[in-house]
Order: C-alpha cells, then structure tokens, then sequence
C-alpha cells in the first residue's frame, strides 16, 4: 500500500464516519480500523485530527459538487446566483456535519479548504452577474455577502429554523447587490437652445459664440429703409483739396492726401 493510496482510503474512512455518526464519531482510532491503516500514519498524512476532519469536509464537498457538474448554467446570470445559492443551502441542510465543520468552528486567519471552494464558488457567480452590468457593488463585497448570508441561514435551519427563511434572504441580498437590468452608461447633461430671434442670434450660434446685444440693432441702422440698402459712406474730393464724407447720419471733412499739412 503506497502514502497516496493510504491518504485516499483515510479521507474516505473519514468522510463516511462524518456522514453517519457526526463529528463526534471521527476518532483516529475509528478511521484507523475503517481504512486499515496504523494511527502514525494519519498524523503523517494530515498533522493532526483537526487536518484529517478539513479534508473529509473537503471531500465531501468536492463529492456534492461534482453531482452538480452536469447542470448547465442559467441563461440569467442573476438566477445562475440564485441556483447556487440554493445548492449551498442544501449541501448544508443535507449534511450538517459537513457544514459545521466547514463554518461552526472558525479560527482567526484560518478558512477550511471547502468553505475556501465555497467562497471562490459564489466569486465566479458574481463575475458572471457583473460582466452583464447588472451588479450594484464591487465584486468582492457582493460575492462575501452572498457566501456570509447563505452560512448564516444554512446553520439557522440546521438548528430547525424557517424553511421559507432561505428565499427570503437569498431575494433580500440579490435585490441590494444586483440590478433588474444592465446599468445605462451616464451621459452628460445637455442643455436645449432656443429658436434664434435675430438673425445676427443664429449667426453667433453657429460660430460658436454669443452675440453682442447691440449688433443687431447697429444692422438695421446700417440698412437703411426697406426697399434698398444705402451705402455705409461716399467721399468727394471739393475744390481747394477738401474732403468730404457723407453718409449713414454722418458727415467727416478734412483734407486731401495730397494737401500741404504744414504753414
């Protein structure tokens, strides 16, 4: 009998024990007789019997999940987390022993191998629920608060608490981490313009740029009476090289550029 071949047949023993007779049934002595083997070597394989009781839990755990393998996931990803939500409930009902074992007795900094699976388990559920846009939170905080809350009412309806308890609390934790539909990306606020009410206006709007409040007013002075448009200015030269300026209501005179300008 090789150490590999040995560790499997101890688990195995372990794991029956555990399934009928509880954690109190798992003695090395127990597991000796049932796996034919010397008690050295389950502390050679596991350290000690708190070792050997993670990997039965672990086993068994592994064992539940492959029953489940075959099952194709949901087209939802939010109903997906709710169908694995309901296989961790069920494990536990199923097998106290196995889920005591898994989260009834924590330690500090220490996380069984199977309640780690568990937890890396609703992570990619999670994942999947968050890549369709539809989670509220960050992944990390949803995925704890699926796996805490479904420890939380696995141990409370091993104790013979309210079977209705599970949906409940498993609709209660999707509605505040998941959302109906996929998020709508956030646009900028755009404010609507109004009908131009000049001409000049819709000018200025199209060049980017806000008109002067007296443009349009200094237009229709420089247009004249309707009917025709009046030259902005007409300059005559008169004799004695005088300039002069006429038109749109004022009138300039000074000298020509050929003038003399000194006396």
């Amino acid at each position: 009998m090789t150490e590999t071949s040995a560790r499997d047949r101890i688990v195995r023993a372990a794991a029956a024990l555990l399934a009928e007779g509880g954690r109190a049934a798992v003695s090395t002595r127990a597991v000796s007789r049932a796996a034919g083997v010397q008690a050295p070597t389950i502390y050679r394989q596991f350290g000690d019997l708190r070792g050997l009781l993670d990997a039965a839990a672990s086993y068994g755990f592994a064992a539940h999940l492959h029953a489940q393998a075959a099952r194709e996931p949901a087209d939802d990803p939010v109903d997906d987390l709710r169908r694995g939500w309901d296989m961790h409930v069920g494990f536990g009902v199923a097998n106290p022993a196995f889920h005591t074992l898994m989260y009834g007795d924590p330690r500090p900094g220490a996380r069984p191998t199977a309640a780690r699976v568990a937890a890396d388990i609703f992570r990619q559920l999670v994942v999947r629920v968050a890549e369709a846009g539809r989670l509220r939170v960050d992944v990390d905080r949803a995925a704890e608060m699926v796996h805490a809350a479904s420890c939380g009412v696995t141990l409370t309806l091993i104790q013979g608490g309210d079977p209705g308890l599970s949906v409940a609390t498993r609709e209660a934790v999707v509605t505040a981490i998941c959302a109906d539909s996929p998020a709508a990306p956030r646009r900028p606020p755009t404010r609507p313009a109004g009908p131009p009410r000049r001409r000049a206006a819709r000018g200025a709007a199209a060049a980017g740029r806000r008109p002067h409040p007296g443009r349009a007013g200094a237009a229709r002075r420089v247009a004249g009476p309707a009917g025709g448009r009046r030259p902005a200015s007409v300059t005559q030269t008169r004799p004695g090289g005088v300039a002069v300026s006429e038109g749109a209501g004022n009138r300039q005179v000074g000298e020509t550029a050929g003038a003399d300008r000194g006396h």
